[in-house]
C-alpha cells in the first residue's frame, strides 16, 4: 500500500538542495548555503552524497583565486525526486481518504 521513501531526499537538507536545483539550471555553494541556512560543513556533506548517488553534478573551478562549486541536477535526480514526490503524496492521499471514511 506505502510505498517506499527514498532514504537519500528523506532528509531535510538534501530535500531542500534537489529542490532548489529543480528551480534553476545550476546553483553554486554560496547561493545553496544562504538559501537552505546550512553550515558549510553540513551542506559540503549532503552536496557530496548527492553526487555519489548521481543525483547531482558537481563542478569545481576557480573564479580568479576563490574556489567555486556549482551543481545542476541531473535526470536521475530528477526522476528520483519526482518518484520520491509520487510517493509522498500516497501517503497524504491515504490519510485523507482514511479522514474522510471516518466522518
Amino acid at each position: 500500500m506505502f510505498k517506499d521513501l527514498d532514504p537519500l531526499l528523506h532528509s531535510q537538507l538534501r530535500l531542500a538542495i534537489m529542490s532548489l536545483l529543480l528551480s534553476v539550471e545550476e546553483a553554486d555553494f554560496v547561493y545553496l548555503k544562504e538559501q537552505t541556512g546550512a553550515t558549510s560543513g553540513n551542506l559540503s556533506v549532503q552536496i557530496d552524497k548527492l553526487n555519489e548517488a548521481e543525483y547531482i553534478q558537481v563542478t569545481k573551478t576557480f573564479q580568479g583565486k576563490m574556489p567555486r562549486t556549482v551543481c545542476k541536477i541531473t535526470n536521475k535526480g530528477i526522476s528520483a525526486f519526482e518518484s520520491y514526490v509520487k510517493n509522498l503524496q500516497s501517503y497524504i492521499n491515504t490519510k485523507t481518504v482514511s479522514n474522510q471514511t471516518k466522518i
